[in-house]
């Protein structure tokens, strides 16, 4: 009985230490990367630890492994890696790359590392980084209490004024046309691909309501970035299943409670309103995101600070698209 107890004792004093060396990690963390931003949660599930991660573009995902070696996290994520295929264009051989993240803290000053090895297998790539606890959520907001400003007219109808292009060596594909701010992302047949620019307004917004028209060709891709950190996509995805990457989604975080997009090639209505980080999708007439809270930013956020106003950015190196009619009203009072 008493080396039961003993054995109690032991294994109640091993799970509190546990929780003693996981807690400073909790939580939801923007990581300031270079040249964009990533996001990791990490949870405590019973005596165990999950996480997921988002790294710069792309969508938020379970890691492969998370655990603690000492005083640091370590996450891993692992990529398929296909490195042939036979004369039938199938998987010949396959490689599993594992990319490994370590995350401690000097002081209060949580840092990180991501060892990337080369596709090749001659060394690996390190990028080095800082994180920053996100603040808790507040309530969500009483929209029937909210103050708008005053409309502004995003686009003048025949020029790009009020906006620039993003990535000093991006090709620019957007022009006016018939009144449309239009994105064509031109690919020579035969010539090096060609990176073109995403568009974003010269102006920064903190909390607003956005109202815009968009028309997405066939099987094209886009995206409004509110704020610059939080996309709501813009796809041809008529006729799908419900899914974080649709139309009228905020890509990877929230999926639309009822599919209200229209075919591909006809002008749709966006209504969005975004209020003490949570969200509002108005699609076609039809309320498809009812007031949700943002648990991060998305892939390509510009910055991984939440918590600073930011321009509109429109996603232009995916496929063809035209907006039109964008016109934004800042929240004056909550």
């Amino acid at each position: 009985m008493k080396r039961i107890i003993l054995t109690c004792m032991l294994l109640a004093l091993a799970t509190i230490a546990f929780a003693a060396e996981i807690e400073p990690f909790l939580g939801r963390w923007a990581l300031f990367v270079p040249d964009g931003a990533s996001w990791l949660e990490v949870k405590q599930v019973d005596n165990t630890i999950d996480a997921d991660l988002l790294w710069y573009g792309g969508s938020v995902l379970p890691v492969a492994d998370v655990y603690l070696d000492g005083e640091t996290l370590v996450v891993t994520r692992v990529n398929r890696d296909v490195m042939s295929k036979d004369e039938q264009g199938r998987d010949k051989r396959v490689q599993w790359r594992t990319e490994l993240f370590r995350f401690m803290f000097f002081g209060d000053q949580l840092v990180g590392k991501q060892i990337d090895p080369a596709r090749s297998g001659h060394g690996v790539q390190i990028t080095t980084f800082t994180g920053r606890k996100i603040a808790d959520l507040p309530p969500a907001p009483d929209l029937a209490k909210v103050t708008f400003g005053a409309p502004i007219t995003l686009f003048n109808g025949t020029d790009l004024t009020g906006w620039e292009l993003m990535g000093e060596n991006n090709a620019n594909g957007w022009k006016a046309i018939d009144g449309a701010l239009v994105n064509d992302p031109v690919q020579e047949q035969g010539a090096p691909h060609k990176n073109y620019g995403n568009l974003r307004t010269t102006e920064k917004f903190a909390d607003f309501n956005l109202k815009l028209q968009v028309n997405v060709p066939k099987g094209s891709n886009s995206g409004i970035y509110l704020r610059g950190i939080y996309e709501v996509q813009v796809a041809d995805t008529y006729g799908r299943e419900l899914d974080s990457h649709n139309m009228g989604a905020i890509y990877s975080r929230i999926a639309p409670s009822v599919a209200a997009e229209k075919p591909a090639g006809e002008w749709q209505d966006l209504d969005i309103t975004l209020c003490d980080r949570h969200v509002t999708v108005i699609l076609n007439g039809v309320k498809t995101i009812d007031n949700q809270p943002l648990m991060g930013v998305t892939g390509g956020a510009m910055t991984a600070c939440e918590f600073e106003p930011g321009p509109i950015y429109l996603q232009g190196d995916h496929g063809k698209v035209s907006y039109q009619n964008l016109v934004l009203k800042p929240i004056l009072d909550k």
